[in-house]
């Protein structure tokens, strides 16, 4: 069975967390840890990053940090996972969901503007397999309305838009270093990226505890103490180890990615241009990171059918997200603005292909040859 994912493996992880295990040094922040955010800060123009233990984690700073009270609004789209709405959800605020584009299943900019209201604080975008939302237009419709703009690009590391690398936009993004992504720390971590430079050292205190802790460090202040509001937002040492060493063969695998990726584009082409299944679209001024390569089949029950045939021919496939605003506590804490005209319909489509480091090309053919076998008969 080719399965649908595997975590990535450089074969550097195993001494690098042997390295921490024979230290003194396990909990956050530690060399592998200081190394990591270099890393981000050099290779991203941003003012600065903190690793989290999870993306979620990220956001969860990222609501915290732009001050949401009970009754605020953040408009989202409704076709993402539950994470980009539970961290606004926990500061008391309304989830306003928008309708997404069906090209890119990205939130549709057009929808925004009708949605902002009185109450609305911020803005946050999804971008769908590692390719970027049509940012100049969100980012402007937020400097006229005063609001704050969060990617949750926890499918974008190495993307872009227009030149600028997706997280790096807003005022504040996310990264997710799970173990379905391109790149892991150990099955689960992520990354908070802070734009704005106001917010930087806020960030930090947020993350530690709410106390000045990473100042004590830095030997800015002879004690540490609790300053503001905060939790724990440190991932350990051993992830921080495990994910230098996919950082270190970052475009390696961003460049098996993208091989395969156009692999998949390309032989299925046919069965596209035969109006059997659509592929998924690039628009111009976006360099995505080959996160998912998806197809969309006529239907619903047309997908459960080729997910049963690819299964029996030894291919492991996924649909996604069921929308949230169709989920039970989407019902409860969010509001769907507009027309649900491609959300929900597109997303009975989408079956993601098996897509990771490092598949070989007869893997890819099997698949392929599967998918095809399936629209001959």
């Amino acid at each position: 069975m080719i399965p649908f994912n595997k975590p990535p493996v450089t074969g550097y992880e195993a001494g690098y967390l042997q390295q921490v295990l024979s230290s003194e040094k396990m909990c956050g922040d530690g060399p592998f840890g200081k190394q990591c955010q270099a890393w981000f800060e050099q290779s991203l123009p941003c003012h600065k990053t903190l690793l989290t233990p999870s993306c979620t984690h990220a956001l969860e700073l990222a609501a915290l940090l732009i001050d949401l009270e009970p009754g605020d609004e953040v408009i989202m789209p409704s076709y993402t996972f539950v994470s980009t709405a539970n961290p606004f959800v926990l500061r008391g605020a309304k989830v306003v969901f928008v309708d997404v584009r069906a090209d890119t299943m990205n939130i549709d900019e057009t929808q925004i503007e009708a949605a902002i209201t009185d109450k609305t604080k911020a803005i946050v975008v999804v971008h769908y397999a590692g390719i970027a939302c049509e940012m100049d237009t969100i980012m402007a419709l937020a400097d006229k309305h005063d609001l704050f703009v969060i990617e949750d690009a926890a499918q974008g590391m190495k993307s872009s838009y227009n030149g600028k690398a997706l997280g790096t936009i807003g005022h504040l993004g996310a990264f997710s270093f799970h173990e379905t992504k391109n790149y892991t720390s150990g099955g689960e971590g992520g990354l908070l990226l802070v734009n704005d430079p106001e917010m930087a050292e806020r960030a930090e205190v947020i993350r530690e505890k709410g106390t000045n802790r990473s100042k004590f460090f830095r030997g800015m202040v002879d004690k540490y103490s609790w300053v503001d509001i905060g939790s724990s937002y440190l991932p350990s040492e051993l992830q921080a180890a495990y994910l230098y060493a996919q950082l270190e063969q970052a475009d390696v695998i961003n460049d098996h990615r993208l091989s395969v990726w156009q692999q998949y584009q390309q032989r299925l082409a046919k069965l596209a241009e035969q109006g059997h299944i659509s592929l998924p679209v690039v628009p111009a001024g976006c360099q995505h990171n080959a996160h998912m390569f998806y197809i969309k089949t006529k239907d619903m029950p047309q997908r459960s059918a080729l997910i049963e045939h690819l299964k029996a021919n030894g291919v492991g496939s996924a649909f996604h997200y069921v929308p949230l605003h169709s989920a039970l506590a989407g019902e409860k804490f969010s509001q769907f603005v507009g027309e649900d005209k491609y959300t929900t319909v597109e997303s009975e489509r989408l079956l993601r292909l098996p897509l990771w480091y490092p598949i070989s090309d007869s893997e890819v053919e099997q698949v392929c040859r599967a998918i095809e076998s399936f629209y001959e008969s």
